[in-house]
């Protein structure tokens, strides 16, 4: 046979034979496949040509990386969970330390780019390679397979996790979906969905964010209400990724060129597992998902940890008690009004209660409560709903949202004819919503008669334990919205530092500002004679309901979040 061309060689092999360490023939041998998990190198010491720790030597100062003896390395301190254990076995590699966003990678030939950018796709992380003898790297390798395959079996049986659609589809649709996960079961795509979506759950993530550019692909949590990113897999992968979480999701693989909405299921163990709304957009590049992260212990938190002061706890139970009447939840996309509303239904829903909601979609799943998704192309909508609710004998109904009059006009009815109903409106306090009612047709008396109370909220970030005292000049405080009666010195603002629990930010966690205003028989006079915002608002402080700004300098003097949050969340 002919003896194959130098060209042909590539890598360490290549570079051996080059520099006259290897002669081309028995470069070419070790180079071709075999049963050898080592590969070329554990072939060429295998076969006597040279001697592992002259190949490490080599190595060192052909590559330019260090060179370490493993026969002297502690192996409790090996990065055990950061590469797969699959991906160590079959390119012979250890993860020797993570630090900050870098790992060390030993490796006996650091040659073998493939093994690295797979290490760098499934970590996330920078791959720092670090030389190493080949057979001492199989010894060590060969305990911690053994012990991870060990852990992994134990996991297995007990908090092993798994991915479930959950949106409503034919048998067909179901069959069809299972049978696509099932072709890529095994695919380091899956295994790389599963750790983003684990990661984004430990964070407290509320959204992940899977967005194809031009020339990259990157992947955002938004945690506290900033977007950051987190990874960016290779550009090519941004097919296979949309496609196996339009799979999970029972959406249509084959259409992308309309939006699409979806839900999945990701189960952590027996008695935990977390909803996800996933919604995807064609853009210029390929598809965007958005996934928002449901997670139904947050509806089970308790209105004492939601941030509510005592006085705005007190109104809030005393309305939403009540046989009949509307409470109102408003605030923008992201405040918290989900959560809020869930909580109420939370303390509401007992043995002896009829709950109906009407989402769009149903978010948090509450055993007890009848919830029923919007379903626009099929006609259900809020208002074909509210009806059916009404022949329904609800004690309680809950609209996910007062979109339109005519959903305005039946929840109205409905609070006046012994319901309560939660519904949520956007718009930027509690005063302009009785205005936003009256602006889409809702006559004034039908406001004043069944409006009982309003909620505005925001969400601040929360100041970590890290926080530090800081000197805040009076000017800026009364600036602030501070009276003089503030001004005393009995309380110490604090702003953020940073550190690992926070990431850097200085800030872990939310708060919620709230504005709770009860529909008092002054305000509705005011709505009765056709007064405006402005004067509800009046009316509000003269009875002591304290604005957005206020409430929030109230956690300011607190040591719950800084000033400049505060500042930045009642921007009005």
């Amino acid at each position: 046979m002919a003896s194959t061309p130098q060209s042909a060689l590539n890598g360490l092999a290549r570079a051996l034979v080059q520099q006259e360490r290897l002669k081309e023939a028995d470069a070419t041998a070790c180079s071709a496949p075999s049963s050898n998990p080592g590969g070329f190198v554990a072939e060429v010491v295998q076969r006597g040509l040279m001697k592992a720790s002259d190949i490490a030597a080599f190595c060192a100062n052909s590559f330019g990386c260090p060179w370490m003896d493993l026969s002297a390395y502690d192996e409790s301190y090996v990065a055990k969970d950061a590469i797969d254990t699959k991906l160590m076995s079959k390119h012979q590699v250890i993860g020797l330390a993570k630090r900050g966003n870098r790992i060390s990678v030993a490796l006996a030939d650091p040659s073998n780019l493939r093994a690295l950018d797979e290490i760098r796709f499934q970590t996330g992380l920078a791959v720092d390679p670090v030389v190493v003898e080949v057979d001492k790297l199989a010894v060590l390798l060969g305990k911690l397979t053994e012990s991870v395959s060990s852990a992994l079996t134990n996991l297995s049986t007990t908090d092993d996790f798994d991915l479930d659609a959950l949106n409503d589809s034919n048998q067909e649709d179901a069959q069809a979906a299972e049978a696509g996960a099932a072709e890529v079961d095994d695919a380091p795509v899956v295994r790389f969905i599963q750790k983003m979506l684990v990661d984004a759950i430990n964070e407290g993530a509320s959204d992940i964010h899977f967005e194809p550019y031009e020339k990259y692909y990157r992947i955002r949590f938004r945690t506290d209400g900033i977007l950051r990113e987190i990874s960016q897999p290779p550009l090519a992968l941004k097919e296979k990724i949309a496609a196996r979480i339009k799979v999970i999701s029972r959406l249509d693989i084959s259409e992308k060129r309309v939006p699409q909405d979806g839900r999945m299921k990701l189960v952590l163990s027996k008695s935990k597992a977390i909803d996800f709304r996933v919604s995807t957009l064609p853009t210029m590049h390929g598809e965007k998902i958005v996934m928002r992260i449901l997670d139904p212990s947050s509806a089970m938190l308790g209105i004492d940890a939601l941030g509510y002061e005592p006085d705005q706890k007190a109104a809030l139970m005393d309305a939403i008690e009540r046989p009949y009447g509307m409470v109102l939840v408003t605030g923008p996309t992201g405040s918290g009004k989900t959560v809020s509303l869930y909580t109420c239904l939370n303390i509401l829903n007992k043995a002896g209660v009829n709950i109906s909601t009407a989402e769009d979609p149903a978010e948090i799943n509450l055993p007890g409560i009848n919830q029923v998704s919007m379903n626009d192309k099929a006609g259900l909508t809020f208002a074909v709903s509210l009806k059916a609710f009404l022949r329904q004998d609800p004690d309680i109904i809950m609209v996910g949202e007062i979109r339109d009059l005519e959903t305005a006009e039946i929840s109205i009815k409905a609070a006046q004819t012994g319901h309560m109903v939660l519904s949520t409106l956007h718009t930027n306090d509690a005063p302009t919503t009785l205005e936003r009612l009256r602006n889409m047709g809702v006559a004034p008396f039908n406001i004043a008669s069944s409006v009982i109370l309003i909620t505005a909220q925001r969400l601040a970030r929360r100041l970590c334990s890290c926080k530090k005292p800081i000197d805040i000049p009076i000017e800026a405080l009364v600036q602030a919205g501070f009276g003089e009666a503030d001004l005393d010195g009995s309380w110490q603002p604090y702003g953020p530092v940073g550190c690992d629990r926070c990431k850097g930010s200085g800030y872990k966690g939310r708060v919620g500002i709230y504005q709770v205003m009860p529909i008092t028989e002054e305000i509705q006079h005011i709505i009765m004679t056709g007064g405006n915002s402005m004067d509800v608002a009046a009316q509000a402080q003269v009875e002591g309901v304290s604005d957005l700004r206020q409430s929030g300098l109230r956690k300011v003097k607190q040591g719950l979040t800084s000033l400049t949050e505060v500042l930045a969340t009642t921007n009005e």
